[in-house]
């Protein structure tokens, strides 16, 4: 098995993916230096279209995946105030097993957002 890392957006408040969404992939160093890895867009499925992260790519570390939710609101006309509430939601998160899948999801409203290790 070929570990990766994957991810998809969902907007809770519209009960559907939501795309257009900007996600980031860091590397968050020992000295808490932030190695940037790669950026993507979801999908109309709210999907990113391949993984963040597979193969020789998977190291255990701690890893940051951030998600701009704020743009993704403003482009449907969805007001957040001023500045937004919501900008750019980071989850910060460990690889321990560099084999496994590690799906980080995250479910979004202009009020708030939930994430999980999904599969």
């Amino acid at each position: 098995m070929t570990g990766k890392v994957t991810t998809h957006v969902l907007d809770l408040s519209l009960g559907k993916p939501a795309s257009g969404v900007l996600v980031e992939l860091w590397q968050v160093n020992p000295d808490n230096k932030f190695e940037f890895i790669q950026i993507s867009y979801t999908n109309e499925d709210g999907r990113v279209n391949l993984p963040l992260l597979e193969g020789a790519s998977m190291k255990k570390g701690i890893y940051e995946i951030r998600f701009h939710v704020g743009d993704y609101f403003s482009s449907l006309g969805i007001l957040l105030g001023d500045p937004s509430f919501l900008d750019c939601v980071p989850i910060r998160f460990g690889i321990s097993e560099p084999a496994s899948h590690y799906h980080v999801p995250l479910l979004i409203s202009p009020g708030g957002y939930s994430t999980y290790r999904g599969s």
